[in-house]
């Protein structure tokens, strides 16, 4: 299970982000979250993409770990959430096809979440 960072890891991954971005992720826009967050993945960030939540319970465990995490913890959320770049599984599931995919605004409606999606890519916490 992931931890949350404390204040000095979070001040200093915000550091690194404004260093790197010019922004932290809470105060960045779209095309820079999608940037932050394709850069993460692309440079090799690991994410919790097992165990998948079969039922409420667990998907409901996965939440409350997202829940304290404020949008300056955008490595934290992709870790917890299992975030990836592509399809996944036998299914090939996507966001394209979650129930929390906004199409229009390209954009994970999930409240715990609340990120910048691609329609390829997924997070082990798509419904349908």
């Amino acid at each position: 299970m992931a931890t949350a960072p404390d204040e000095d890891a979070l001040s200093r991954q915000k550091k690194e982000f404004v260093d790197r971005y010019g922004v932290a992720p809470s105060e960045a826009d779209h095309s820079t979250l999608l940037k932050m967050i394709e850069d993460l993945m692309r440079e090799g960030l690991e994410t919790q993409v097992e165990p998948f939540p079969k039922t409420d319970r667990e998907f409901a465990a996965i939440l409350d770990e997202l829940r304290p995490l404020s949008a300056d913890h955008l490595r934290e959320k992709l870790v917890i959430s299992g975030w990836l770049l592509k399809p996944y599984g036998e299914d090939q599931m996507r966001c394209q096809e979650c129930m929390y995919f906004l199409v229009h605004k390209r954009w994970c409606d999930l409240p715990e979440l609340s990120l910048p999606a691609e329609p390829d890519w997924w997070c082990r916490l798509w419904r349908i």
